[in-house]
């Protein structure tokens, strides 16, 4: 997603479901079913209402009028990433960790009953696993993010040139592993590019490195979006097709049920226009996504952003995507809704 800067076999039952019982030949053991719905972290449930809660991404800067429409569970803040070359957080690259400005800001989102959620990465800029010299470095650097926003909550937007680079996907596994080792209620989600195919191999490797270091892993969030060019059909219906997908595919790497899988599953839209020419997300697709969501108890489902959801004005509307609106017709706050359900 963009920033404010322009199957393996036999792996360890690793994924931090609400589920009895792992794989056969798993190590890791497993958590007792929970009697409520979803939690606000987005943890996956086996309730038999519906467990798919809102949890849209924000600006963790800046408030949006939009912000509160379709009452969210869970906001996810973007994005810290690296303040340059070193292995100092930031917020945006623009904002200090500590921040007063985004302090103020949490407390108008948590006022709501809502948690946040502190998302790393991002489309531009450095994730700090690429600056750090150490696991125990950035260990240090991801927790001084979450203790700054008070959450125990992290998601990790891993794309582009990080996600091919194989040395920084093992050090961030590395130090979330440690990170969950002193912090045991920290919940974990990868966010990760998706195809109608499912995840690349690349998405694919980063989650078996998780693995490999034992990474409590709580959903596996999936950009339905920016498809390419080749793909000229219906934003719902390939978000829908890259989610069955996926879903197979997280069945094969962590040794899951067909629900648990679902479950463990989130869905990212980029409302409205999207990067891609001819890609155009609507209200209807959204309705969509969210009644599949529904059907199959994926744990949150999420859009690319709160501060895009409203109708463009003439001076800013294009045919490209806008970064403060979303470029089809539609009520503030409609998306928000629509997902919300």
């Amino acid at each position: 997603m963009r920033s404010f800067l322009k199957p393996v076999a036999g792996l360890a039952c690793l994924f931090a479901l609400a589920t009895a019982g792992c794989s056969a030949g798993s190590d890791g053991s497993s958590d007792a079913p929970p009697a409520a719905p979803a939690t606000p972290s987005g943890s996956p449930s086996t309730a038999t209402s519906s467990a798919t809660s809102y949890a849209p991404y924000v600006s963790a800067t800046t408030a949006s009028d939009t912000d509160s429409a379709g009452s969210a569970t869970t906001y996810n803040l973007a994005f810290v990433i690296s303040s340059g070359s070193g292995c100092t957080p930031e917020w945006n690259g623009t904002h200090d960790i500590d921040d007063s400005t985004v302090k103020s800001r949490v407390s108008q989102l948590t006022d709501t009953g809502a948690t946040v959620r502190v998302s790393f990465g991002g489309a531009w800029g450095k994730e700090l696993a690429a600056t750090c010299d150490s696991a125990e470095e950035l260990a240090k650097a991801y927790g001084a993010a979450l203790d700054a926003a008070g959450s125990s909550q992290a998601d990790f937007d891993i794309e582009g040139n990080e996600l091919t680079d194989s040395d920084s996907v093992d050090l961030r596994s590395e130090a979330i592993a440690l990170l969950q080792e002193e912090r045991s209620d920290l919940k974990v989600a990868f966010t990760l590019p998706v195809m109608p195919s499912g995840l690349d191999s690349d998405s694919l490797a980063l989650l078996e490195s998780a693995n490999n270091h034992s990474v409590q892993v709580s959903t596996v969030n999936l950009m339905t979006m920016n498809y390419g060019e080749s793909y000229t059909g219906d934003m719902g219906d390939y978000a829908l097709t890259s989610a069955k997908a996926a879903h197979t595919q997280l069945k094969e790497v962590f040794g899951l049920s067909d629900a648990n899988a679902w479950r463990g599953m989130a869905l990212t839209s980029m409302i409205g226009v999207n990067d891609v020419d001819g890609e155009t997300f609507t209200l209807s697709d959204a309705a969509q996504v969210r009644s599949f969501a529904e059907e199959k108890e994926i744990a949150w489902v999420s859009m690319w952003s709160t501060f895009r959801d409203q109708e463009c004005t003439d001076s800013s509307g294009s045919d490209d995507a806008a970064t403060d609106c979303s470029g089809v017709e539609q009520s503030a706050g409609a998306f928000g809704k629509a997902f919300a359900g």
